[in-house]
Formats: C-alpha cells, structure tokens, sequence
C-alpha cells in the first residue's frame, strides 16, 4: 500500500469510525483508575466493573473472558483502545439482561400484557390487506393478545377474518389459528390470549369452535364450566392458548340488544367505524345457542348495562374483562379514577384505540398503565411515537410479554389514587457522550447532498404527569460520528412506570429534520454505568451499527 493510499484509509477511518481520540475523557480518565502500565489487567477490569458499572455478580473470571474475546491483544489486559471498544460493544448493554425475572406465580391480572388491535390488519383500518403475516410478526415480537374480528364470509358457510364494514380483504380464521398455533410461543414460553369479536350466527359459532379445538389441540386452555373466581397464574399458563370473548346468546337476541344498546353500548364502542352490521333477521326462527363456543371461553369479556359504576362493579364471586375505548378510559379515569384501579387488580381491562384513528395509528399508554389496565391494544404495524413507547415498556422481564404491575396498583388495603402527586423517589442522571453507525447503516447522502449530518440529541421521560419530560443536546454540525458530552437529570416520583426515550435527528434548516434513530428503555431495568445504547429505527427494528455511548447513574433525592 502506497504512502498516499495510507493517509486516505486513515483519514477514511477517522472521519467515519470511531478511534480512541475520540473518547471521552471520562473514559481515559477511568482507564487510568483501574489500570497499570497501561494495560487494565483481569482484576483492574473486575474492579471496574464490580465499582463503577455496578455489576456485583461479575467474576475475576468473567472480567478474564472479556479479556480473552479481544482480538489481536496480549492476554493479559486491555490497553485504553480495546478499553474503549468493549464499552462501545454490544456485549455492553444499556439492560439488565436477567430474561424472566419478575414473579410468575401471580394471576394474570397482576401483568401487563403486550396487547395488539385488530392484529390481522396489515396498513389502515378501512381498505388494507386482511393477512395472518401481522399475527405472524407480532408473536415474533413478543405480542401476547391477538385480536380477531370474526365474520361470516359472503356464502354463510365459513368464518373469516376482516374489519366489518370496512373495505379490508379478509383472510380466513383457519389461517390466522394455524399461524398462530405455528409462531405463539417462538419469542415467550406464557401464554397467548386471542380476543375474538365475534358476528357469528350460532351455526358459524359452533364451526369457529370445531376449528379452534382441531387447530389448536392440546395447548388450547379449556377452563372448568364454572367462570373463574380468579384468574389462574401465568406459570400455570405456560405454552397455553386463551380465548376471550362475550358468552354467545341467541343471535335473534343478540341483535335485539345491539338495536336497542346502539353502538355506543358495544365492545367497540360508539368511535368505532359506524359501518359494522348484522344480517336481517326478522323472518328467521331463533336460532340455538352453540354449547361447543361457549365452553372455549376461558376469558369471560362484556360490557354491563349501566354506567360506569356498573361497568367498574367488582363481584368476590368471578372475574371478567372490560374493554373500553381510549376516550371512554380517558373519562373514566376523570371521575371513577380510584375505581378503575381498584376493578383492575382482580378484572381485566383492555383499552383499545378511537375509530377515527383509520390511519393505524396509537394513543398515549401511560393513562391505561397508570390505571392498571393489563391490556393496552394497539396498532402493530404502525411507527408512531406512542408505540416506542410500547416497545420500550415489553423490552422490561426478559420480553416475555408480561410485565409485573408495580406493588401500589395491587395494594387492595390502600387503593392506589392516580390523581395524587407523589414525592421524588429518584434521580437519574444521563450523559451522552457520543454516537456512531450512521455512515454504515444510511447512504451517504440521506442527510445531506453535500456534507456531513449535523446530528442532535432528545432525551427525556414518558411516564406519569409529574415525571414527563424532554431535554435536547446540542448541534454537532458536519460530523458522522458526533461527540455531545453532555449530562441531563430526571427527578422522577414513580420510576417503576417511567420509561427513558432517546431520540436522534440531523438538523435541517430548510425542512423537517431527519429522523436518526430512537430507542426506548425501562428505567427499571436501566444498568448504572457506561453503555453502548444500540438505536432502532422508525418500526422498531435494531440498526445494525448506529449507537451511542452514554452514562446512567442512579441517586436518591437529598
């Protein structure tokens, strides 16, 4: 290689990868600390990372095998560059990685679920694709409820999957039931919940229920014929297959109380679209109900007729699920606060989006949370902000779907109010030192015809009111791996709900700026020290080299 050809591979290197001058002096100065002569030997590492990374488990041997896995190096230490490279490594992980750590013993109602709506879906609610490829991808993400809304197909002879009223193509529950039986338990071992809404007539009904039970087989949950007194526990549960449902009536009947209730009464409630209808049936005689569907129903769902004091009713003698629209929990949390947390501890409580949201896209979480709502449903095929937040908060317990309430919404002797402002429990404080990937993972002129990016920061917290916050770095111009060095602290009331957002944008002067990345991780299960945070992009899906380097340090209020 010539001299000439040197200097420009080197520059090449230096203006697109990262090099131990770019280190934070944070990072030299903590190499100094735990290292002699230069080299930070199995027990200058252990040290470190028992002192300052807070990593009690790790062994002398642990620290030697970090050592061994360096490439090109002496065994017997790190010099300030291999150093910095494990910090700014995968194996570095911003999380706790424990996989299922939280108690499983507890009934389901005590979880957080990760909920999908209208999974079939593949784009917007009135004209995209009916498919079970969505299903398919929500199991591979880790979703635990699958909704299906089942119809009669136009020859009243088979079941398929569509949004009634709506131009969707359908697909036919067969395949959705054998996708799901195929992919449930391939990201989680707990169990997969379908929630059915259900336009059947009894003869449809007692099909649907033949093709549920040869489908799914053995790992179907068949409960006793008495409806539960409680619900039974997710380790129980395990590689098990729930349905969830409204206990079918006469269908005559039924339609009788969908004229007389309206929409509004509905499990989809009044904004869900308004072009749902039942076939006529004045001139048929009552139909039977259909036993076979009716004893698949694990998850006994419906709406009481009343208000919200009949809704939110808690009976010592079973269990059910309630499902209410964003704008009805919105109110209900309004007035009947302390209820819905108190109906939530024993019941599940699936909120779902508004009807008008045609475009697939989602609502805030944090109220359902707040209120303890297990089943937060949302569109999962969309890439919006609130459903990073969705991501970030199943990314907690090993992403097994199911995240343990925290301790005070299942407190039955002090009933937790989410209208109380609590006291500062925490500070978390957080650095970012710098970042890089961009140039390996975007074409080089996807920011900028003419230059580098010019990359900048949001930090901030989603949680409850008192903890919501977003705080932005500044403008690193012309550069494709940034160096910020700056800290922001949180002083957060209730951590266990909080969840930390990062997002990265390239300036723009004459347009919106570009999106760069983002991420979001439970403060719960946020490790002390300094990570490479890997960034995701718009649908959730890892980049394969952006990153940042960051600080996370805990404290008590003073």
């Amino acid at each position: 290689m010539s001299k000439q050809s040197y200097r420009v591979c080197f520059c090449f290197r230096r203006r697109f990868k990262m090099t131990v001058a770019q280190a934070p002096e944070d990072v030299k100065n903590l190499f100094e600390m735990y290292s002699e002569n230069g080299l930070m030997n199995a027990d200058g590492l252990h040290k470190f990372l028992v002192e300052y990374q807070k990593e009690d488990e790790t062994t002398t041997d642990d620290a030697q095998k970090i050592i061994d896995g360096s490439k090109h190096l002496p065994k017997n230490g790190l010099h300030v560059e291999a150093f910095f490279r494990h910090l700014f490594s995968d194996t570095n992980s911003p999380q706790v990685s424990l996989g299922v750590h939280h108690d499983m013993n507890a009934p389901l109602s005590h979880y957080f679920i990760f909920t999908g709506h209208n999974s079939y879906l593949t784009g917007n609610q009135l004209n995209s694709d009916c498919s079970d490829v969505p299903i398919i991808n929500a199991l591979k993400r880790g979703v635990r409820v699958i909704e299906l809304d089942i119809w009669p197909n136009s020859e009243k002879d088979d079941v398929h999957v569509l949004h009634g009223g709506t131009l969707t193509a359908p697909v036919t529950l067969l395949k959705c039931l054998s996708s799901i039986k195929e992919y449930a338990f391939v990201s989680s071992d707990f169990p997969v919940v379908i929630t059915l809404e259900d336009h059947l007539t009894p003869d449809l009904q007692a099909k649907a229920a033949n093709m549920i039970t040869e489908t799914l087989g053995d790992i179907l949950f068949t409960p006793g014929p008495e409806v539960f007194k409680e619900f039974p526990s997710l380790e129980t549960l395990k590689k098990r297959i729930i349905i969830s449902t409204k206990p079918p009536k006469d269908y005559t009947e039924a339609k009788e109380d969908k004229d007389k209730e309206n929409d509004s009464k509905s499990d989809k409630a009044d904004d869900e679209v308004a072009m749902k209808k039942a076939e006529p049936q004045e001139n048929k005689p009552k139909q039977k109900k259909a036993p076979e569907y009716k004893r698949l129903i694990a998850i006994h769902a419906g709406k009481p007729k009343g208000g919200l004091d009949e809704c939110l009713e808690v009976d010592p003698e079973k269990v059910r699920r309630l499902s209410l629209s964003e704008l009805e929990l919105e109110k209900a949390a309004e007035t009947h606060g302390k209820q819905v947390v108190r109906f939530t501890q024993r019941n599940m409580l699936r909120v779902y989006p508004k009807g008008i949201r045609v475009d697939s896209s989602n609502y805030n979480p944090m109220i359902a949370w707040l209120h303890g709502a297990q089943m937060v449903a949302f569109n999962m095929q969309g890439c919006d902000k609130h459903l990073w937040l969705m991501h970030g908060m199943f990314k907690a317990n090993g992403q097994c779907g199911y995240v343990k309430k925290p301790d005070f919404l299942l407190n039955t002797n002090e009933i937790f109010d989410p209208e109380v402002k609590h006291s500062e429990k925490m500070i978390l404080k957080v650095t970012v030192y710098l970042g890089e990937g961009w140039y390996y993972d975007f074409d080089h002129t996807h920011f900028d015809s003419y230059s580098p990016p010019d990359f900048y920061v949001k930090v901030g917290i989603a949680g409850v009111p008192a903890d919501k916050q977003m705080t932005k770095s500044k403008i690193v111009e012309d550069s494709w791996v940034p160096s910020w060095n700056q800290e922001f602290e949180f002083h957060l009331t209730m951590p266990q709900l909080a969840l930390l957002r990062i997002k990265v944008h390239e300036y723009d002067m004459s347009k919106t700026d570009d999106f760069a990345g983002q991420t979001c991780l439970p403060v719960s299960e946020i490790r002390s020290g300094i990570r490479a945070v890997p960034l995701m992009d718009k649908k959730g899906d890892k980049y394969n080299n952006v990153k940042l380097l960051m600080r996370f340090e805990f404290t008590n209020p003073s």
